[in-house]
């Protein structure tokens, strides 16, 4: 099972923000196996510890969420085979 899940790992990445006349910075973290979460802080460094923490917290997926990824995946490609066929695309 191991050697399926390493095809699920993303890149880590995160993204801190702070608009104009807010007080608080918006992060949002990835982790390796692609879970995003996000929070709010008034201070710089918090944002940083809450990313560390995320990433030090991670553990890998379980296979309710490896197909759960699959299936939308696979959903996600019919869509896009209709659209290339020139069908509009239906869910239901």
């Amino acid at each position: 099972m191991s050697s399926s899940l390493n095809k699920f790992t993303m890149r880590r990445d995160y993204n801190i923000t702070k608009y104009k006349n807010n007080t608080h910075y918006t992060v949002n973290v990835t982790d390796s196996y692609g879970r995003q979460k996000g929070n709010f802080f008034k201070e710089l460094q918090d944002c940083y510890d809450f990313i560390y923490s995320v990433w030090e917290q991670e553990i890998p997926l379980t296979d309710k969420e490896i197909e759960q990824d699959l299936l939308g995946k696979a959903i996600k490609n019919c869509i896009e085979l209709d659209i290339e066929r020139g069908v509009e695309p239906y869910l239901d």
